[in-house]
């Protein structure tokens, strides 16, 4: 009876080897959404290297296929939940595009509290969703959380260098954190997306926009703008926007196990510097290419001056998070905390 069991026995094993190596021969497209044109830096820099350094060590077993300029529908604030849904694979996306979804990662998008730079402020960014901001994102596959290098005033016709300058400006606003700092500067927000900000300019709609340098050359910002307020060294950012790569969580879960860690492997601190590096050689050089006179030099007190001018806005987000169940201000000193930036 034993010997007549062991050709069957035989087969099913045959079978599970047939089977895990047709598993492991298959071939997975991501679908990878995100809301700028394909020439944009973040695609061209980082999101197709990453995706084919997937591909690379994978065997041609993993990916992507890419949408940008939101070519599967929808807005940008829509993003988070097309992963979630599994509209999309992969996103990248602002998570304070969708107001009230991810409460936590607003502390980090407060004035004046984390450092200009790809590499300066990524590493406090991703160090402060480790120990902060996990459950802002229950659901879904972090693939990187990062910063946008920090935003100062690009301006059409009034060059920024004191409070007063920017009274009665309308500037275009990237998130509700971006418009309350605007707002308490004495200018007017207009929010608005990325792909609408340079018309919205050369036409008059606003001034100028509130924006990181990075921008600058894939939005074509410099032939709307003249001026380009510069703060003084080593003061921290007027503002940030946090941008994050998110997985649909059951997509992941699906991929087989060696798929799963090469992923893995390329994501978390790894992707965050790959997104810090392209952002400081954007930043670095979008500002050197500014023709002379446009750079518009920000004085230490007046810079002082905009920094007391937003403390209420702080103090506002401490309010609006303790209502929510969260405590506010434990959240903003984590981030002061990691940052080394006070009051």
């Amino acid at each position: 009876m034993n010997t007549l069991r062991i050709p069957a026995l035989c087969l099913a094993l045959a079978g599970a080897v047939l089977q895990s190596a047709a598993a492991h021969a298959e071939t997975v497209t991501l679908k990878v959404a995100h809301f700028l044109p394909s020439t944009s830096n973040a695609q061209v820099n980082v999101i197709e290297p990453w995706c084919e350094q997937l591909r690379q060590e994978s065997g041609d077993r993993l990916k992507c296929q890419l949408y940008p300029s939101m070519q599967l529908g929808g807005t940008p604030a829509k993003l988070a939940d097309m992963v979630r849904n599994g509209v999309a694979d992969i996103v990248w996306t602002g998570p304070s595009y969708s107001p009230g979804k991810f409460p936590r990662v607003e502390a980090l998008e407060l004035p004046f509290v984390l450092p200009y730079g790809g590499a300066a402020g990524n590493a406090i960014v991703w160090d402060y969703y480790e120990r902060y901001a996990h459950d802002d994102f229950k659901g879904y596959k972090v693939l990187v959380v990062h910063g946008d290098g920090g935003m100062v005033p690009h301006t059409r016709g009034t060059p920024v260098r004191t409070l007063e300058d920017l009274k009665g400006l309308k500037l275009r606003a990237s998130s509700r954190a971006a418009a309350s700092i605007i707002e308490s500067l004495g200018a007017t927000p207009v929010s608005m997306p990325p792909a609408q900000m340079t018309e919205a300019i050369s036409k008059g709609v606003v001034d100028g926009a509130l924006a990181t340098w990075e921008v600058v050359p894939g939005t074509k910002l410099d032939e709307v703008t003249r001026y380009h307020s510069v703060p003084p060294a080593g003061q921290p950012a007027f503002g940030y926007t946090v941008l994050a790569m998110l997985m649909n969580q059951r997509k992941f879960d699906s991929l087989p196990k060696d798929l799963q860690e090469i992923i893995e492997r390329n994501s978390g601190k790894a992707l965050s510097e790959r997104f810090a590096a392209s952002w400081d050689k954007v930043m670095d050089s979008a500002s050197k290419a500014t023709p002379e006179g446009g750079l518009v030099p920000i004085e230490a007190a007046e810079y002082a001056r905009m920094r007391a001018a937003t403390a209420g806005v702080v103090e506002q987000w401490i309010k609006e998070a303790n209502q929510k169940g969260l405590d506010g201000q434990a959240l903003i000193d984590g981030v002061r905390a990691l940052a080394g930036t006070e009051l």
